[in-house]
């Protein structure tokens, strides 16, 4: 894609094979790691503080994508057959970190 041409603004929607839930990733990981992994649920409250403790200095644009992701006014423009989708499965990519930093 980087090597195609085009002129003007260009939007590309990018995804992976399917879409995934948080649970997913979870049920991956602990399938990956062999040990018990779960999701849970950060309190809205605790954003703020929390993204500033990871060094984050204006966490309010990161805070508005989640909420607009969470709410649902953030989707893709483009019907499924526009976007481009990845072929790399959650599994092997989750892999490949943990791979890594052993």
């Amino acid at each position: 894609m980087l090597q195609e041409s085009w002129s003007g603004p260009r939007i590309v929607e990018l995804e992976g094979p399917k879409r995934i839930t948080p649970n997913e990733i979870a049920s991956t990981f602990a399938d990956l790691l062999g040990k018990p992994v779960r999701m849970e649920v950060v309190p809205h409250e605790t954003w703020e503080p929390l993204f500033r403790s990871q060094g984050m200095k204006n966490p309010e644009p990161r805070i508005r994508m989640i909420d607009g992701f969470n709410e649902g006014w953030i989707e893709f423009e483009n019907d499924e057959a526009a976007r481009r989708k990845g072929r790399v499965v959650l599994k092997t990519v989750l892999k490949s970190l943990i791979d890594r930093q052993n």
